[in-house]
């Protein structure tokens, strides 16, 4: 075994991060003013999400500023923040439509639960994280250290919590490297095959569980997928292998690795925030939060998982989670239970539009 991506940009740790602010974005007020424009010109609440046209949502004077965003997600650090999205004026669900919007121009938007929900609102609804069918997007928990489950996820902030929900996030090669030094043997088990629990929202003729390793090479690339959550409650199902203890000290030691501080990077989001990550090498997480007392306020982001066209290879083990590692390709996601064909005709015309392979 040797380092990996070694050097690179997206082998960052918290002080050249606090250092080098070239991974934050900020839109001007001319840029937020036509994407202000463009959501009062596009925006139909009888209309379906899945109807609309990239042709149909100008990003204006913002395109620039959002395009330098994501190459840095892509191509640099794996993580990038852009502020200043119009909030003020907006209502929720125009600003879930902003959301949107934006992503028809990054990427085909992949399902994300049993009820195949293409964007998902990030609030708390009383989920307990820790059960058999928890998410964390939908509780007020302290969230383990994880990836999600597309190449690129975006990230909008519309309401902070009255106290809490830090945001947090660390390089998933920082900490592979750092591993290699302190301890290769634990880091060579990674690379074997872990069972994931689908959290009862497996779709028609998938299993309650699929296997993937929690790192992997291809084209000399590394690629990480860590969801700590989803491997222990994979244990409770049947015909699931028990963890070693050598496999169990080894996820012990990476949990502790990605929460060093010299490793992780703290901060908040604001209302207008854009976050955008590469899954595949950042992971991020989120500390409890306390919610105000009034509906209107309280903690709500939305959330988006997109196959962009620019996606690179992914080692074979990713592909039960992905069903595809080709590049370019729509991958990703959690197809659900409602995958119906209004949904696939979306990303088929989408896919196409983006000069991308879709196959069912």
């Amino acid at each position: 075994m040797r380092p990996i991506g070694a050097g690179t940009p997206a082998e960052w740790d918290a002080a050249s991060l606090a250092a080098d602010h070239g991974w934050l974005f900020q839109l001007d007020d001319a840029a937020r003013a036509d994407l202000l424009a463009a959501v009062k010109r596009a925006y139909d609440p009888a209309r379906p999400l899945f109807s609309y046209t990239r042709e149909e949502f100008a990003l204006g004077r913002a395109e620039a500023t959002i395009r330098a965003a994501v190459r840095e997600t892509f191509d640099g650090r794996g993580i990038s923040l852009l502020r200043g999205m119009p909030r003020d004026g907006l209502s929720e669900q125009e600003f879930e439509f902003l959301t949107w919007g934006v992503g028809l121009h990054l990427g085909v938007a992949r399902p994300q639960s049993k009820a195949s929900q293409y964007i998902s609102q990030v609030r708390n609804i009383g989920t307990d994280y820790r059960s058999p069918t928890g998410r964390g997007y939908s509780s007020n928990a302290e969230l383990d250290f994880h990836t999600d489950g597309a190449d690129l996820i975006v990230l909008t902030c519309y309401n902070q919590a009255r106290a809490g929900g830090m945001s947090m996030c660390s390089s998933s090669l920082t900490a592979h490297n750092l591993m290699l030094r302190e301890a290769p043997a634990l880091l060579e088990l990674l690379y074997g095959a872990f069972n994931y629990s689908r959290q009862a929202e497996q779709a028609p003729g998938e299993a309650p569980h699929f296997t993937c390793p929690i790192y992997g090479v291809a084209e000399d690339r590394l690629f990480g997928r860590w969801v700590r959550n989803r491997v222990e409650q994979a244990q409770k199902l049947p015909g699931v292998p028990q963890l070693s203890a050598q496999q169990r000290e080894a996820l012990d030691l990476l949990d502790t690795v990605v929460r060093r501080p010299a490793l992780m990077y703290p901060f908040f989001l604001q209302p207008g925030d854009m976050q955008l990550l590469h899954n595949h090498t950042t992971l991020h997480s989120r500390t409890e939060f306390e919610d105000h007392d009034e509906p209107e306020k309280r903690r709500l982001l939305y959330r988006l998982w997109l196959a962009p066209p620019n996606s690179r290879r992914l080692p074979p083990g990713w592909v039960e989670p992905y069903k595809s590692c080709e590049p370019g390709a729509v991958r990703g996601g959690i197809r659900g239970q409602d995958w119906n064909a209004e949904k696939q005709g979306y990303e088929r015309r989408q896919a196409a539009a983006l000069g991308m392979t879709w196959a069912a």
